[in-house]
């Protein structure tokens, strides 16, 4: 097998990271999923020895960089609404 063959795995686990991390901030319903497979998909990546070790941590990194906004983004917009529900009360 050759060392420089790199892994589908690893391909699709950045691209999830990349799409997840570029979608954060505005579409959560969308970046959620993505990220939690590209996390999925570098995991197995990595564990097995296959090539694309550096696109699989690239993955895993967008992963998980992308899950913090999306976080932040729910909970400000839950805390809008909160407001906005009181202030008409």
């Amino acid at each position: 097998m050759e060392e420089n063959k790199s892994s589908g795995l690893a391909i699709a686990s950045m691209v999830l990271g990349i799409v997840a991390l570029c979608l954060s901030c505005c579409f959560y319903y969308v970046s959620i999923p993505c990220a939690v497979v590209g996390l999925i998909l570098a995991a197995v990546s990595l564990k097995g020895n296959k090539g694309g070790k550096g696109m699989a941590i690239a993955g895993l990194v967008t992963s998980i960089v992308s899950i913090v906004p999306t976080i932040i983004a729910i909970g400000l917009g839950a805390s809008m609404i909160s407001e906005i529900q009181s202030a008409f009360k």
